[in-house]
C-alpha cells in the first residue's frame, strides 16, 4: 500500500473518486441529476453515518488493491422543517452526531440559504420555541464538533461534492493512517485494516 503520490498520480486517482449516497436517502433527484450532468460517478450504498460519502475505487497500478472508503460524510436535510423534526427526536439525532464524531469530516447540510433566519423568526411548522431551538442547535453543534451549513437547494449538490472531493484530495496529499478504511462486503470497516495501515506506516518510516 502506497501513501505518497505525485501530483500526476493524485489527479489520476481524483478522477476516479465516487460519491456514495445512502439507500434510505429520499427526494434527492436534483443531487443525482447534478452529479450525472457533471460526469461525477456515484453509487447507492447503505451508509452507517450520513447521507453522502466518498470512496476511491481499487487502483492496483497505483498500489490500491481494494476499494478505499474515506472517513467522511454529509448529512442532508431538505429544509428547516426536516431539521427541526429531526431535532425533536433528540436521542436519535444525538446518536447520529456521535457516529459522526468517529469520522474525520462530518457536517449537516440544510437546503435553505435563509434557514437560520427562519429558525430565528420561528418560520417552521413545529411548535418548537425559536430561542430554545437556537440554543439546542448551537449546543449540539459544539458538543459534537458538527457544523451546520445552510445552503441554497440549487447549490447543495455542488457544495456536498466539493467538500467531500477536497477532503479526499487533502488525504491523498497528507494521508494519516486513520483517514482510510478498507471495508468488507457488508459495508462495515474491516477490523484488520486499521492495524494493517499502521504496520505499513511504521515500515515506511523504517
Amino acid at each position: 500500500m502506497r501513501y505518497h503520490y505525485s501530483e500526476k498520480e493524485i489527479k489520476t486517482l481524483a478522477a476516479c473518486l465516487t460519491i456514495l449516497h445512502d439507500t434510505r436517502e429520499q427526494e434527492n433527484g436534483h443531487i443525482l441529476s447534478w452529479l450525472d450532468k457533471s460526469g461525477i460517478p456515484h453509487k447507492q450504498r447503505s451508509l452507517q453515518t450520513g447521507d453522502y460519502s466518498i470512496m476511491l475505487p481499487a487502483c492496483p497500478e497505483l498500489g490500491l488493491p481494494r476499494d478505499i472508503y474515506l472517513a467522511a460524510a454529509v448529512e442532508r436535510k431538505s429544509g428547516v422543517d426536516e431539521l427541526v423534526e429531526t431535532m425533536k427526536d433528540r436521542t436519535r439525532f444525538e446518536n447520529e452526531l456521535i457516529r459522526g464524531q468517529q469520522l474525520e469530516f462530518f457536517v449537516v447540510l440544510v437546503e435553505d440559504a435563509d434557514g437560520y433566519g427562519k429558525i430565528v423568526r420561528g418560520e417552521y411548522r413545529s411548535k418548537y420555541e425559536p430561542k430554545a431551538l437556537q440554543a439546542s442547535l448551537a449546543a449540539l453543534s459544539l458538543r459534537y464538533s458538527c457544523p451546520v451549513h445552510f445552503v441554497p437547494r440549487e447549490h447543495s449538490a455542488r457544495w456536498m461534492y466539493s467538500h467531500l472531493y477536497w477532503h479526499a484530495l487533502e488525504r491523498l496529499r497528507r494521508p494519516p493512517a486513520a483517514a482510510w478504511h478498507w471495508r468488507n462486503g457488508s459495508g462495515c470497516p474491516d477490523p484488520t485494516a486499521s492495524e494493517a495501515l499502521k504496520n505499513v506506516a511504521r515500515n515506511e518510516r523504517g
